[in-house]
Order: C-alpha cells, then structure tokens, then sequence
C-alpha cells in the first residue's frame, strides 16, 4: 500500500492549503523531508504552487538541495514546460515527473517526455471541482485554452498517450480534512488500466483504508501529516505501520 504525503512549495516556503487557496506557511521543506527520511517514509510529492504564476519554469537548484537530503523516491510537479525541464529534474534526482497544464496545453512535448524516460516516469495529476451545476469538471486554472473533457474522458486521454499513472485530487476536499471523495475515484479507477492515487480531503488511517477497497492504487495526503490537533499545530508526522 503506497501513501504518501504531499508537500506544497511556495517559493522556497513550505505550505498548505484550503481548497487550493490560502497558503499557510508550515516551514522549511528540507527540514520536513529530514523529518519523513526519520520517519521512513516510503515516497514523496513534491508540488511548486507557484512555479506556473511565474512562468519561469522549476526552481532547480531547490529541488536540488531538497533531493539530496532525501532518502526516497520523490514526486515532482510544477512549472514544468518542456523535455528540457523533465530532463533537468530527473538529473538532478527526481524519480517522476508530474504533469498538468503541459499535457493539454502541449501534449506532444509530453508524448516526448514518454518517449525518452518511458511511462513510469510520467504522472498525470486530474484537479478537479464542482461548478455551479454540481458537476465535477478538470480544474486548469491561468489557462485560456477551450477543452471539453470531463474527468472520466481525461483520464482515458491520459492513459492513451502512455501517461505511467494518474493523482485525482479535489479541489474541495483539499485541506478539509472531511474524507475523500470515494465516489468520483471508484467511477475513474473503474476505466483505468494504470495506477490511480487519491488526493484530497484524508483525515485518518480509515480513509487510506476505504480507498484501497475501493481501487485506489496509492492514497496521498497533505494535512494530515503536517498537522496536529483541532487547532493546527504543526508537527509533521507519519505512522508507516499502514
């Protein structure tokens, strides 16, 4: 069973957020990747909320200094533009790539990124929120491009063009700590021949539990792991007895 916490650069500031809003500032992320090697955390992700608002590709020598002090595999995704960039990332230590606004923006530089490091390198991340009819949509925020791809066809999309595995992850589950949204990841994994990891909304071991019944291949969380207690002290934590 794979899970996995998920860490949110801001620049170089560690964060988390509500609902993919309100960036609370947690700490250093070389110290919280310290704290997951002491805590043998098996795999990490690694998402730059800011690198795509900057247009100026990763932050390399971050990732850099962050890798090296890593003792397992880590996730990385943001601002990521071309094969130069995933191929600067996988130099300097990053074991996946993982892809959003590039594959529906530019999606033969992804077939590319496929093509030199194979699929199990690449990961396709699905955010995802309900509008105002309370449909589930893809959620591509600062993109002008016009798609119609629910969330289901995406993913069918992303699995075609060699994609290794998918992250759903919900926008209005994110950093509520109310559960996943089971309901939405069975009817994906359900089409699915490749890994799906969950993401959004964990607050126990239960959670982790009931996705994995439910066919999730992996199950992410942020809060839960840099959280503690009613009042959100911050204490990054991970229990790999699962």
């Amino acid at each position: 069973m794979r899970v996995i916490p998920i860490l949110l650069l801001n620049e170089r500031r560690l964060v988390k957020t509500i609902k993919f809003n309100s960036p609370n500032y947690i700490g250093d992320p070389i110290n919280a990747v310290k704290i997951f090697n002491d805590k043998e955390v098996d795999e990490l992700i690694i998402f730059d909320i800011k690198a795509r608002k900057l247009r100026k590709g990763p932050n390399f020598k971050l990732i850099e200094s962050i890798v090296s002090e890593a003792f397992m595999p880590i996730g990385y995704g943001g601002g990521i533009r071309n094969l130069e960039d995933a191929r600067n990332l996988f130099n300097i230590g990053i074991e996946k790539v993982i892809l959003n606004h590039l594959i529906i923006e530019n999606g033969s530089e992804v077939i590319k990124i496929i093509e030199h490091f194979g699929s199990q390198s690449v990961v396709a991340c699905i955010n995802y929120k309900r509008n105002f009819w309370g449909k589930h949509i893809p959620y591509f925020p600062e993109t002008t491009l016009k798609f119609n791809y629910d969330i289901k066809s995406l993913a069918l999309n992303y699995q075609k063009i060699g994609v290794g595995e998918i992250i759903l992850q919900s926008v209005d589950k994110d950093g509520t700590r109310t559960g996943y949204d089971i309901d939405t990841m069975k009817t994906i994994a359900n089409v699915l021949k490749i890994p799906l990891v969950i993401a959004g909304g964990a607050s126990s071991i239960n959670d982790f539990q009931f996705a994995f019944k439910n066919g999730a291949s992996g199950v992410a969380a942020g809060s839960m792991f840099v959280y503690n207690g009613k009042h959100k002290a911050v204490l990054i934590s991970y229990n790999n007895k699962f």
